[in-house]
Formats: structure tokens, C-alpha cells, sequence
């Protein structure tokens, strides 16, 4: 059956944007016309280097731009997809020419021509168009299946709370077992993911329901809980919906000492910790002077935080707040914060003022990749309130993270409950993919400023 992952619809669209890429190119060569040249002038020998390279590029500013998230929204203006194709069009020009201004080519080189590039990239902007929109309306893939969830009204009104607390295009619905029986009957080709509640399931097997329905075609209906259900589609695992023995640290097979990936991931913090210490010491000297030469206070900034398995050790960071009032009482960041200085501000939309945390990473307090540490002061409460709280201790924090790349900044307990879902799923599902995966959306982060 077809389950739209997050990501599936992402990775097509940028296959088809490659082919598309690819046909053009052989179009242009088989008709002179398109571009004015000659025959002979248009040999591909010599455009394949240029050609990967401005495939490379197109793909990289559509997915830093936004033209691939589009397939995610719910409902997109069609010129707010122009839009965002536009500009990764526009990108892919100005960097071609750029490099065409560095490396000098050759006159045969000819697939950098302004007049090549505006014949081959304008059928490229209605190609794209095309996908996404093809996408997006179920017209170049199997249609999406219907998300549906039975049971009682409290676990269903629990299940949807959970569903709608990350904005999602695909809607659940609940249904009754006699609507969902109804619906079978008439409607034969609509492929279902049915998710059942506990009540629901235990109803459904004294009735001999669970088997009925384990009998109907696989292809057709897949019968899941809600919690798998959301862990499919949003890569999360909210607490509400988290039995109290949920995951034990002895289930973790990469807490052993002797892991392959735990080591490998040891081994690669230290490796990038050290090359980025070096990289980036020149920003992180200049924005040291920055922040002196505002207000002649100190640049770096200490604070006790929450490690692994609890412990607390010390954080270092640029300091981005006024002085005396970085040390108040312990109290949640909001948008606008008058703490925040100007220079402050800069920093924490690119995350330069997390760099001093490559110490904490080089000292083993801290891994490049896990759960953002927390202040202890926030932490009492949120472990009261919040469900497998404290099980966000059992990795090192990072520098960056699931949660991070995925969840808005913090700012309230509700908040930090829908990033302890990420975090939770980070848990269960670490890999040496998925901590390349937050990389990059760490990457995208900071070159779009998009830090808080």
C-alpha cells in the first residue's frame, strides 16, 4: 500500500526535476534552433561537467528555497509556487554565471550561454511547475489512502489533538466500525489506513471484527495503532499517546558501549567538532568584538545545563542578551524579547552563538547531533508535567537535533512536549541517516537565518 512518507513526495519531485533537467538538454542539442547555434556547435563534448553542475544547483537552491516544501502545505497558491520555483531558477542562473566569471570556460563550452540558459531554464520553470502541482493533486503517483481512526470519543478526540499539534496535509477522520464497514461496501478501489484504539481493538476482537478485516485485501486496507500511525507520517511519537512502560534504556541497542554506530558517532563529533573550531574561529573572533564593542560587556556566556542521564555540566555560548539580564530567573524566550540585544540577535539567526558548544562536544559533554540540553529550573516542571520527559536523557544532548530541525523554538510546556514527540522518535530511531538528515536540515537553517 502507498504510505506518503515525508519525505517520499520530496525525493520524487526532485528525481522528475532531473529528468526534466536531462530532457531538456538533449532537446536543445537536437534542435539548433531552440538555441541559434549550429550542429556543430552544439557537441556535447565538454557540457557534462557543467551540466551535473547545474543539476547539483538546481536542486540544492529548490530544496533551500522552499520549492520543494510546498508539497507539504495543504493548500498552495499557485503563485506562491511560481514563486518559489522562480527563485530557485534565478539562483541556478546567477551561481552558473558566477562560475562562469571564475572559471573562464572555453567558447564550446556553450551550455552557459545566456541564450542556452534562458531556453533550457524557462521549459524548466513550467516542468516544475508541472511536478509539484502533478504532485500534489495525486496525478503522477497512486493515490494517497484515506487516514481513518475508530474508537471511543475520548481516545479519538486524543488521537486527532495529537494528529492536528504539526500542520499536516493529509486530514484524519474518525469514523464508526459501521461507516467504516458501509465505506468498504461502496467505495471498492479506496485504499484505507485504518488506526484502532486500544478500546476499539479489544471491542473488535470479541466480535471476531479484527479478524474480518485482517482478512480483507492487504493492498487495500492496513489496519495500524494511532501511535504508529502518527510515527509513520510525522516522524514523531507524542506522550499522550505513549504507554507508561514504554521503552526501556536496556531496549536501546546503541546505548551498549560497544555499538558500532555509537562509536562512529563518537568519532565523527570529534573529527567535525575540531575542523569547525578551526573553520569557523574567524567569525567567531569577530562576533567576540561585535559583542564587546556594543556594550563593553563580557562575550561569553556560562549556564548549568542538563546532560546525559541528567547530569548537569556547563554550556558555553556568545553571549546575546543584555548584561544581568542573561542570569535572571530562569524564564522562557519569546519572540521580540527585549533580552536580546541587536548583535544578539544576528547571532542566534544564524546560530553563531552556539559554536562555543564545539568545546562541549570535544570535552564529551555534548554530541554534534541529539536533544537540546535544558535548563534544570525549566526541566523540574516539564518532567512533572510532560510524560517519558526525563527519557531525553538518555543521549547526549547536541548542538543541534530532531526536535530542533523539525519543532518551533520552545517558548511554553506545550511546546516543549511537541519537541520531546521528535526527541522520543530521535531515541528509537537513531542511525547514522538520520543524524545526516538533521545535518542538512541544520544546514538549511542556518544559511536561510532561521535560528531564534
Amino acid at each position: 500500500m502507498w504510505i506518503a512518507s515525508p519525505r517520499r513526495l520530496l525525493l520524487i519531485a526532485a528525481m522528475l526535476d532531473v529528468v526534466g533537467q536531462l530532457l531538456l538538454f538533449f532537446v536543445l542539442v537536437c534542435f539548433p534552433i531552440l538555441t541559434g547555434l549550429s550542429l556543430v556547435e552544439l557537441s556535447v563534448e565538454g557540457q557534462w561537467g557543467w551540466l551535473i553542475g547545474s543539476v547539483i544547483l538546481y536542486l540544492m537552491f529548490s530544496w533551500l528555497l522552499g520549492s520543494y516544501t510546498v508539497l507539504h502545505w495543504r493548500r498552495v497558491p499557485l503563485v506562491h509556487l511560481f514563486q518559489r520555483v522562480l527563485l530557485a531558477i534565478l539562483a541556478t542562473v546567477a551561481a552558473l554565471a558566477v562560475c562562469r566569471w571564475l572559471l573562464n570556460p572555453d567558447e564550446e563550452i556553450w551550455l552557459v550561454f545566456r541564450r542556452v540558459q534562458l531556453a533550457w531554464m524557462v521549459p524548466l520553470a513550467l516542468w516544475s511547475v508541472f511536478v509539484r502541482v502533478g504532485l500534489r493533486k495525486g496525478l503522477l503517483i497512486p493515490e494517497l489512502p484515506a487516514l481513518l481512526v475508530v474508537g471511543s470519543e475520548l481516545e479519538t478526540c486524543s488521537v486527532l489533538k495529537a494528529w492536528e499539534a504539526v500542520a499536516v496535509r493529509q486530514r484524519l477522520q474518525v469514523v464508526t466500525m459501521s461507516a467504516l464497514w458501509q465505506r468498504l461496501r461502496v467505495d471498492n478501489n479506496q485504499q484505507i489506513v485504518l488506526a484502532m484504539t486500544l478500546s476499539q481493538r479489544i471491542a473488535a476482537q470479541s466480535a471476531d471484527l479484527i479478524e474480518r478485516l485482517e482478512s480483507c485485501d492487504p493492498r487495500k486496507i492496513s489496519l495500524i495503532s494511532p501511535l504508529r500511525l502518527i510515527e509513520l507520517h510525522q516522524e514523531r511519537l507524542p506522550t499522550d499517546l505513549l504507554p507508561d512502560s514504554w521503552l526501556s534504556y536496556g531496549e536501546i541497542p546503541w546505548t551498549s558501549a560497544f555499538n558500532v554506530q555509537s562509536q562512529l558517532k563518537r568519532a565523527a563529533d570529534l573529527l567535525a567538532a575540531a575542523l569547525l573550531l578551526i573553520i569557523t574561529a574567524p567569525f567567531l573572533l569577530l562576533a567576540a568584538l561585535l559583542i564587546w564593542l556594543q556594550d563593553r560587556g563580557p562575550v561569553m556566556y556560562v549556564q548549568k545545563r542538563s546532560g546525559w542521564l541528567g547530569q548537569p555540566f556547563l554550556v558555553y555560548k556568545l553571549r546575546t542578551m543584555n548584561v544581568g539580564l542573561a542570569s535572571d530567573q530562569a524564564r522562557w524566550t519569546e519572540v521580540g524579547d527585549q533580552r536580546i540585544t541587536p548583535i544578539g540577535w544576528w547571532l542566534r539567526r544564524v546560530r553563531l552563538d552556539e559554536l562555543p558548544q564545539l568545546w562541549n562536544v570535544l570535552n564529551g559533554s555534548m554530541s554534534l547531533i541529539g536533544p537540546r540540553p535544558e535548563r534544570p529550573e525549566h526541566e523540574h516542571e516539564l518532567e512533572t508535567r510532560i510524560p517519558h520527559y526525563r527519557k531525553r536523557h538518555w543521549m547526549r544532548p547536541g548542538l543541534s537535533g530532531w526536535a530542533q530541525v523539525n519543532a518551533p523554538y520552545a517558548a511554553s510546556v506545550e511546546d516543549s512536549e511537541l519537541k520531546l514527540s521528535y526527541d522520543l522518535y530521535y531515541l528509537k530511531h537513531f542511525s547514522t541517516w538520520l543524524d545526516l538528515l538533521i545535518l542538512m536540515k541544520t544546514i538549511k537553517t542556518v544559511l536561510k537565518a532561521g535560528g531564534r
